[in-house]
């Protein structure tokens, strides 16, 4: 199976499968229209795509890279051929699209891959196709800041290490630092026999917020691997909401019910596909952005 990404602009999807044979990615055309003219119809977005193709070709803008040789997955969840552009096709796209619209598009995609969430990012996908997670013992604090380490390693000088100080986020104030170490060692020892024994865990985890920075990207790993481990079962994260998510996990500070509900509708037995994991780790990354 080819490994395939998404990438989010203003919350429109941008999907792009990876070019084996040219070490490259290649966008959907459709979406990277989508998402400029932020247009909730795919139909309406594949017309505009079409108009445009043939208005800037004839104006001598030549997309020379369009292909039909990928597969993007349809509104109705079938694979299907459609035009792809890569990356130099993609900035000719933007440069050259009516009205101006695709300024910000321009600047978000030459950007993107930049920052450190970028990178880290692509440390994500390495951490997943390495196979060293399989060696890691689900469920620890070790385990948890194996994977913070390997995601921002290069990035933040406290890449894995548990943080001295007390956060907050919002009107959220996380476990006081002074306190930090021992309420790790209790959600530790916490039970995860069953599906609501870890989502309890896992809420305990967020509450403790154990590092600076990356925890949210950091423990939603940590959670698959519990339920991989335990229960022969992994987060469909596609499947969830970005405002859902994120108020749910605000809630269950206070009650847990509302994240419960999420993460045990978005379950599958599906662990070792490869592709759920990847879209697992596009939508975690997604859920960090900023509005």
């Amino acid at each position: 199976m080819s490994k395939r990404s998404i990438r989010f602009f203003n919350d429109r999807e941008v999907r792009a499968v990876w070019d084996e044979e040219h070490s490259k990615w290649w966008f959907s055309a459709t979406d990277i229209v989508r998402a400029i003219n932020d247009e909730e119809d795919y139909v309406k977005a594949g017309n505009y795509w079409r108009w445009l193709k043939k208005k800037l070709n004839a104006d001598g803008v030549q997309l020379v890279s369009v292909t039909h040789d990928f597969k993007f997955e349809a509104p109705d969840g079938k694979q299907r051929f459609a035009d792809a552009l890569d990356s130099d096709c993609v900035k000719a796209l933007a440069e050259n699209y009516p009205n101006n619209r695709a300024n910000a598009f321009l600047n978000w995609f030459t950007y993107s891959d930049n920052t450190i969430d970028g990178q880290s990012k692509k440390k994500a996908y390495a951490l997943v196709e390495s196979g060293l997670l399989e060696a890691m013992k689900p469920g620890t604090i070790k385990c948890l800041q194996q994977i913070h380490a390997f995601l921002f390693g290069g990035l933040y000088d406290f890449a894995g290490k548990i943080r001295t100080k007390t956060i907050s986020k919002g009107n959220t104030i996380f476990c006081l630092a002074e306190h930090l170490h021992s309420f790790l060692q209790s959600v530790e020892q916490m039970p995860e026999t069953t599906f609501d024994e870890i989502v309890d865990k896992y809420v305990e985890m967020n509450m403790a917020h154990p590092f600076m920075e990356g925890n949210g990207r950091s423990t939603r790993i940590w959670l698959d691997l519990i339920l991989k481990k335990r229960l022969g079962l992994c987060v469909d994260w596609s499947k969830i909401g970005k405002r859902d998510y994120l108020n749910s996990m605000i809630e269950s500070h206070l009650d847990s019910t509302k994240i419960r509900v999420l993460l045990k509708q978005a379950l599958t037995d599906k662990i070792d596909d490869r592709e759920i994991f990847m879209k697992g780790i596009d939508y975690s990354y997604y859920y960090e952005q900023e509005e």
